[in-house]
């Protein structure tokens, strides 16, 4: 059995080893046992905000993914070391073009309905029908994946080489025949085979999933039998960071993601921690014609600006680590040991010479003009985030030093979705993404455009990324990877994104212990005494 497509191992465990080693300072060195596990109880983990709609097709920020995923599984799981594990399907082969998977037996819907092969099947062509605007159109599935099934054989196939394909359609998050016949349904209501399935809904305050008591699929054998499962799941929106960890620290929650000033007494107060990377420094900009960061100089000019050690260090709250890669999130396809490029050193000097090389004239008040407007640049970031509004105004101090007008702007998540998708106002900021594979990453960077229903609201046009691209997408497992590396390079050269430094996003426990590849892995979690 083939587990993984053109991935060196080696790099993606090379890549998560300095992930864990950061984590390794808050976490107790007594590893929990079986003998110290309770079945039963609630387990309770906060988001950040309201999920929303609950349908995983069109799911599309961290905190519905997070909810959602609680009740939905994929063929292939993903553990936090980037193993690609059996999860409904036991087993896989796969070419360049074809992958055939083989299911588990005895697996049901929530709803107590069998689970086969043609459901597989009709979700991937479901995903891969771009009418239906799944979240999974266009990055790990498209017009291109087909698939059909035999019984418990499910054969997927591509009319181009692919050498992710297992990984991404295995990967896909897939609902049940009812759900798929109309996923309206999908909105307030699971449809799943996950161990957990809805069970209440109150929006704003708490998402309920009660476990199964029929479930013997998971991954690593897990049942529902299993020992230290709880009873239910309880997703509790808890908006502000400070009371999240108040609640940890009195045990009414198990799981918080806490970035800011909080850690300190988490740490302190003998709280472990799992965690994923997190591209925390990414700079991101609007290219789009018009725009001031359509001109590669300026780009250039305000990024050998920014003094990466002092902006870095407050951003990433003394905890930073060196940019690696684009790709963040596992699987991690494509990682290597160590960037393929070169940050620029900060050089000021250099910086104002790119202005006047690119018009933006020194006027006598202090300011840069340009056929008499100013340069004006809008500088975004996360509210929600302690660390952003510090940092940029460390950014702001230096390029507002350089005769730029620089206008900082917090965003909540409505500002977000308006400024990057819809008025597209906004030219640069502490904007990240965080893909799982260069594939994806490419969507952002070599897609259509917002307003032709793509995801490149950067509006980049690089003609060297696009051909890399296209090239690593026909090429062998084993020539991929390296290709995919030197489009990323070509990214980090034309100064279309500018990784300032990545951290460690961490996810605190208390009274449980559990898994986090990418969100809380449900049937990892085990409740302590």
């Amino acid at each position: 059995m083939k587990r993984s497509t053109a991935v060196p191992v080696a790099a993606v465990l090379s890549a998560l080893a300095l992930t864990l080693t950061s984590c390794a300072g808050s976490t107790d060195p007594s590893t929990p046992s079986e003998g110290d596990f309770v079945s039963g109880g609630t387990f309770v983990t906060a988001v950040g905000d309201d999920p929303g709609d609950l349908n995983p097709f069109t799911a599309v920020s961290p905190d519905t993914l997070a909810v959602v995923s609680l009740a939905y599984e994929s063929l292939i799981a993903v553990t936090s070391d980037g193993e690609l594990v059996p999860w409904l399907a036991e087993s896989w082969e796969e070419t360049g073009t074809e992958v055939v998977f083989t299911l588990k037996d005895g697996i049901t819907c929530s709803d107590g309905s069998e689970f086969t092969g043609q459901t597989v099947a009709d979700n991937l062509n479901y995903n891969a029908d771009p009418a239906n605007a799944t979240f999974s159109y266009g990055s790990v599935i498209d017009e291109k994946i087909s698939a059909t099934a035999d019984g418990a054989t499910v054969t997927v196939t591509s009319t181009e080489n692919n050498p992710f394909l297992a990984v991404n359609v295995g990967t896909i998050m897939l609902v049940c025949d009812a759900g798929l016949a109309d996923p309206t349904t999908l909105s307030d209501a699971s449809d799943g085979t996950g161990l957990f399935s809805l069970d209440d809904v109150k929006p704003g305050d708490t998402y309920t999933f009660a476990k199964r008591d029929d479930y013997t699929w998971g991954p690593g054998d897990v049942t529902s039998e299993t020992a230290g499962l709880p009873d239910t799941i309880q997703a509790r929106v808890v908006t502000d960071e400070s009371t999240a960890a108040n609640l940890l620290v009195s045990g009414e929650i198990n799981a918080a993601t806490i970035s800011g000033a909080d850690r300190s007494r988490l740490d302190g107060a003998g709280l472990t921690h799992t965690g994923v990377r997190n591209p925390v420094g990414m700079i991101l900009f609007n290219e789009k014609e018009g725009r001031p960061f359509a001109d590669p100089l300026v780009r250039e000019a305000l990024s050998i600006a920014i003094d990466r050690d002092e902006v870095g260090t407050v951003i990433a709250d003394g905890e930073g680590l060196e940019s690696i890669s684009l790709v963040t999130k596992n699987p991690l396809l494509c990682v290597a040991d160590k960037p393929e490029w070169t940050l620029p050193d900060t050089d000021l000097d250099r910086a104002a010479e790119l202005l006047d090389e690119a018009g933006w004239a020194l006027g006598s008040d202090g300011l840069r003009y340009k056929d008499g407007a100013p340069l004006t640049i809008k500088f975004v970031y996360n509210a929600p985030t302690s660390t952003h509004a510090a940092a940029a105004e460390l950014v702001k101090q230096t390029w507002d030093g350089l005769g730029v007008t620089t206008e900082l702007s917090a965003n909540d998540a409505a500002a977000w979705s308006e400024q990057l998708w819809s008025t597209f106002d906004w030219d640069t900021g502490w904007v990240q993404i965080a893909p799982g594979g260069p594939v994806v990453l490419s969507t952002f960077f070599d897609g259509a455009t917002p307003d032709q229903g793509g995801l490149n609201f950067m509006w980049v046009d690089n003609p060297e990324y696009s051909a890399l691209a296209a090239e690593a997408s026909s090429a062998t497992p084993d020539d991929t990877c390296g290709i995919w590396q030197d489009a990323e390079k070509e990214l980090i050269e034309r100064f279309d994104v500018f990784p300032v430094i990545d951290n460690i996003l961490p996810t605190y426990q208390a009274g449980a212990i559990f898994d986090q590849p990418n969100f809380i892995q449900p049937t990892s979690i085990r409740m302590l005494g």
